[in-house]
């Protein structure tokens, strides 16, 4: 929208509560990668990834083309919630801002984190030399190779298009009762079609802790375009 036509506004956020667990209900406007975002059901999460009426069609058009990528991810976390099974997850939301235009393209991944990440925070539990306080660091990159649990490294990383040659944008951290979350932004100085993104403990190399792949999000250097990526790793409790 354009900054001239702004006008004040207001979202409700409610939790429910159903047999001790809480869940955060989407608020209506498709971005629900907040700290504070539980797992509950399909319902829950359908909002965040499903077309649906009241969104800007390009974000329809954007989510109709995803459905079969978030789809890798989302059919083996929504059987674990049916058995009851907790499992460990990430969620990516995107958000590109074109100008004085936003677009809040909502969850586009729940894949797939990774045996290198996994193995780095176990090794930071026992005491080692790792620290997972580094898992800030947001790559972004051109690959289509679906994801896998053996990934270490984003398929093909931007270079010089990042904003510092060679350099991850550096996230911010939060956490909630169950998940943590870091939101990192990147505006590149070059055009790009970004299709794929992870997490790392640096800002080049690094662990990858989750890498999810998407449909392109085309940005443009010239406007200049930027596109803010909101990770949600979620670690439920029960057994």
């Amino acid at each position: 929208m354009h900054q001239s036509e702004i006008n004040a506004a207001g979202n409700l956020g409610l939790s429910v509560v159903r047999g001790g667990e809480t869940y955060v209900v989407d608020p209506g406007d498709g971005w629900a990668g907040v700290p504070g975002k539980q797992w509950g059901s399909l319902r829950d999460y359908l909002p965040d990834f499903m077309p649906r009426r009241g969104l800007p069609e390009a974000v329809n058009e954007y989510r109709t083309r995803n459905l079969p990528n978030i789809w890798r991810g989302a059919k083996k976390v929504f059987l674990a919630e049916k058995l009851r099974l907790p499992t460990m997850f990430g969620a990516l939301y995107l958000r590109v801002t074109r100008g004085d235009d936003v677009l809040d393209l909502g969850c586009v991944s729940l894949r797939v984190v990774t045996t290198a990440g996994v193995t780095y925070i176990c090794a930071d539990i026992a005491g080692g030399g790792s620290d997972s306080n580094l898992f800030k660091f947001h790559g972004f990159g051109t690959g289509t190779t679906a994801e896998a649990s053996g990934d270490t490294a984003l398929v093909t990383e931007l270079t010089t298009q990042y904003a510092t040659d060679n350099t991850r944008p550096t996230g911010s951290q939060a956490a909630s009762t169950n998940t943590y979350t870091t939101v990192g932004t990147l505006t590149p100085d070059a055009d790009v079609a970004i299709t794929e993104h992870g997490i790392f403990t640096a800002t080049s190399s690094g662990t990858l802790l989750d890498r999810s792949k998407f449909s392109a999000v085309n940005l443009v250097a010239a406007n200049p375009d930027s596109l803010q990526a909101t990770y949600v790793l979620t670690l439920p409790a029960g057994g």
